[in-house]
Order: structure tokens, then sequence, then C-alpha cells
């Protein structure tokens, strides 16, 4: 009988043994993997509903590119960026301030020009402590188209920019990239294995 009980207890005890060991590779390996391949639903950002459905359409940078075609920052404000609206404003309504500045400074010299040619001189150009003859009213006409020219170039630059920008910011939203760009080492020791594994995480 005590051979027969002995041998009884004996198993018993390794059948403890065997399913707790089991258990703990399970739980190792299911650490492991929480290290390695974290849950990427965990990083997932609050967004609000209708920003969701944003992300989830795939014609929104279409949209949002058209609507800041139509109205300069729409776009923006379709994609719920309205902050950068007074941004594209200011740029344009810079570029408009010097094209009416410059525009207005070459049909002067225009005008004195064209008077002096009939001869008329009574342009405010002659008043001047040191005036200004026809030959220099030409070349201040031309100096002041040129510029005109460039706030003009700068607000069609900054209307194109500002499209382009609604379109990039809405494939931007699209795009899935994790807020958790820490790097993080967490060192695993396998007790099944010799030596050491470095999981890094980012």
């Amino acid at each position: 009988m005590k051979p027969n009980l002995l041998l009884y207890s004996l198993f018993v005890l390794i059948s403890f043994n065997v399913s707790g060991q089991e258990e703990t590779e399970e739980m190792i390996e299911r650490e492991i993997n929480e290290i390695v391949i974290p849950d990427s639903l965990a990083y997932a950002k609050n967004y609000s509903p209708r920003i969701q459905r944003l992300i989830n359409d795939p014609l929104t940078p279409s949209r949002a590119a058209f609507y800041s075609a139509i109205i300069p920052g729409l776009g923006q404000a379709y994609l719920g960026q309205a902050w950068k609206i007074p941004i594209i404003y200011a740029a344009m309504g810079t570029s408009y301030y010097y094209y009416n500045l410059q525009n207005n400074q070459m049909k002067e010299y225009r005008t004195a020009y064209k008077k002096r040619q009939n001869g008329i001189f009574n342009d405010r150009f002659l008043e001047k402590d040191i005036p200004i003859t026809t030959e220099q009213l030409l070349i201040g006409m031309d100096f002041h188209k040129n510029y005109r020219d460039i706030a003009m170039l700068l607000l069609a630059a900054s209307y194109m920019l500002n499209i382009l920008e609604a379109n990039v910011s809405a494939h931007l939203l699209q795009f899935n990239v994790n807020d958790d760009l820490s790097i993080t080492p967490d060192l695993i020791f396998d007790q099944r294995q010799s030596g050491i594994r470095l999981a890094v995480k980012f």
C-alpha cells in the first residue's frame, strides 16, 4: 500500500508542476507579445465623430482642396483647422496691399510722364528738393511695375499654397501615425532561453 501511495503522490506533484509550468510559459509569452506587439487601439486618438468621418472618407483631400479653391481658408475650416485661416489671409492680404501700393505708384509716375509729354509740368515730382526728370519718371515707372508684378506673383502663390496646404493636411489627417514615438527599452529575461533579448517599442 505504501509504495502505491508514494507513486500516486509523486504523480500528482508532477502533474501540478507541468500545469504550473505551462501557465507560466503562457504568461511569459503573453507579456512578450504585449511588449513587442503593442495594441494599436491603445494609442488611437479620441477623434470626434465628424473628424473620424473625414478620416474614413477617401474624398476628404479632394473636397478640402476644392473648398479652399472656392474660398481661401474654407478647406482648413472643413478639416477643423480654423487656426490656419488668419495666416492664409495675412499672407494674401499683405501681398494684395503691396500690389495695390506699387500699382498706384506706377500709375502716378505714368500720369506725370504723359503730362510732361503733352507740355504740362505741374506734377508733384517737380516740387521736390531734387526734381525728377522725365527720363527718371520712366525708370520709376518700371521700378514700381516690377515690384507690382512680384506682389501679384506672391498673391497667386499664397492662393495656390492655401489649396495645396488643405489637400496635404487632409492626407496627413488620414495618415495613421502613432502618437507614442518615444523609445522605451524593455529587458526581457527569458527563463526558457539563455541570454537576454532587448525589445524596443516606438
